[in-house]
């Protein structure tokens, strides 16, 4: 069978392969993630926005997709790049294919090609753009495409709610506000299950319109892209400050640590995956996480925000978690609520409760 599809990355190196999901094509971020399953999660975060992903576990679509299973409204990605693709999925929760997910949604999907080189490559040389194309692309034309194509910085607009909405459980006992930058449905869900009722608002959703809906406690979420690309949320959590118990995870984290003052940087390869082993400084403990980002916040940074390093990553060091002096704002690179990967840090949630209960 002759390769049909085509991936060209902007250091002019190129991997053939056959085409699957949508033949449109696509100049995106390539970043790979370690997870052994979990591939309908991970289409349907909406942090993977203008990205291709590379599965460095090489069967996929092995279980096909559930309907159930969505963390989003959303198919994320502008790709999928994959070793070996399983069309004939063997689970009775499954409702459709991968491909046809993909094909849908306007996701290119690239299969057969070397996963371990590409994402080898990635590794040694950092994350870069990539266009994934026809056969009869040359690479000198598609290194052209991808530099004249501009690097979007709207990711969170996009992905965002357009207006607020609801999430009720029963007997509840908290009410939080969350921001909402790209969150995914399990978030809400341990979130209720926490007892609390959730009115998720729009990314640029001010200070005041949000202390407006009585809040005991304020979540601010994961999401694609550059925090510094949302200055909206950063003054929303300046002006917020202190004023309440407040909860952010991944982006959030971010946005919370620029808020204060600090500063983020862009890691040479990005952390995604269910094996990312962090370090609990104020008991040494260790947890196994799940990630699902390209920045990080400069620990050196943080001298005189109010915030100090919770979290470490085991791996490379970077700062995994932040905490204010008095306690009431915290947050995580990593994700608690663990679709897909390990549940370890699930009890973050009940950390959050506990801050309203004190108010």
């Amino acid at each position: 069978m002759e390769c049909n599809r085509k991936l060209i990355l902007e250091d002019g190196s190129e991997y053939l392969g056959f085409s699957f999901g949508s033949d449109q094509d696509r100049v995106c971020e390539i970043v790979f993630n370690t997870s052994l399953s979990g591939y309908q999660e991970i289409l349907s975060d909406p942090s993977y926005t203008d990205q291709a992903v590379v599965m460095s576990y090489p069967l996929i679509g092995n279980y096909g997709i559930c309907d159930e299973d969505y963390e989003s409204k959303l198919i994320a990605p502008s790709g999928l790049i994959v070793r070996d693709l399983n069309e004939e999925p063997s689970n009775f929760r499954a409702t459709r294919t991968v491909s046809e997910l993909l094909g849908d949604n306007g996701v290119a999907g690239i299969s057969g090609i070397d996963t371990r080189q590409l994402v080898r490559k990635i590794r040694d040389c950092g994350l870069m753009r990539g266009l994934i194309t026809g056969p009869d692309t040359s690479v000198q034309e598609g290194v052209k495409i991808i530099k004249e194509t501009p690097v979007p910085t709207d990711a969170v607009k996009r992905v965002s709610c357009s207006k607020k909405w609801y999430s009720r459980t029963s007997n509840p006992k908290f009410n939080v506000v969350a921001i909402d930058c790209g969150m995914k449905m399990n978030i809400i869900r341990m979130l209720n299950k926490s007892k609390c009722n959730v009115t998720i608002v729009p990314y640029d959703t001010g200070a005041e319109e949000i202390m407006s809906l009585h809040p005991d406690g304020v979540f601010v979420s994961n999401g694609p892209g550059d925090p510094t690309d949302v200055p909206q949320v950063i003054e929303t959590l300046r002006t917020l400050g202190d004023s309440i118990p407040m909860f952010g995870i991944c982006l959030g984290h971010q946005l919370i640590a620029l808020s204060r003052g600090a500063r983020t940087y862009k890691l040479k390869f990005g952390h995604r995956g269910g094996n990312h082993p962090v370090k609990e400084l104020a008991t040494g403990k260790i947890e196994i996480t799940s990630q699902n980002h390209s920045y990080a916040v400069e620990e050196d940074s943080l001298a005189g925000t109010g915030l100090a390093a919770s979290h470490i990553n085991v791996l490379d060091g970077t700062v995994e978690g932040l905490r204010s002096e008095d306690g009431k704002v915290f947050s995580v690179q990593y994700h608690p609520e663990s679709c897909p990967g390990p549940c370890d840090s699930g009890y973050l949630f009940e950390q959050f409760t506990k801050l309203m209960e004190r108010g």
